[in-house]
């Protein structure tokens, strides 16, 4: 006999939770990044920073918790400087490539 599992029971996804390694933060924000939306890329980086302990990367960064939290929240669009100090804090770094490698 099988039991029906109603949508509502399921767990929420937490991508957050998959991100487990630098590669594995790496490989997501890459995606970010070839999607070509600079808000997606802070929401990307944003969840990376959420698996590594927000407050962890505030303070290798050198902002505040809160601003942190506001300049990678979905709809933002964070400085260039903000985006490699917070990659920096996660242990990745953004490479250029030719787009036709």
């Amino acid at each position: 006999m099988t039991k029906n599992i109603r949508i509502a029971d399921l767990p929420d996804f937490d991508m957050a939770r998959q991100l487990r390694s630098e590669e594995d933060i790496a490989a997501y924000v890459t995606m970010a990044i070839e999607d070509g939306d600079a808000s997606e890329l802070a929401h990307a980086l944003g969840i990376a920073a959420r698996a590594r302990g927000m407050s962890e990367i505030a303070k290798s960064a050198g902002i505040t918790r809160e601003a942190l939290y506001k300049a990678l929240r979905p709809d933002a669009h964070p400085r260039f400087d903000t985006i490699i100090r917070v990659c920096a804090a996660l242990g990745v770094r953004l490479v250029a490539q030719p787009i036709h490698a």
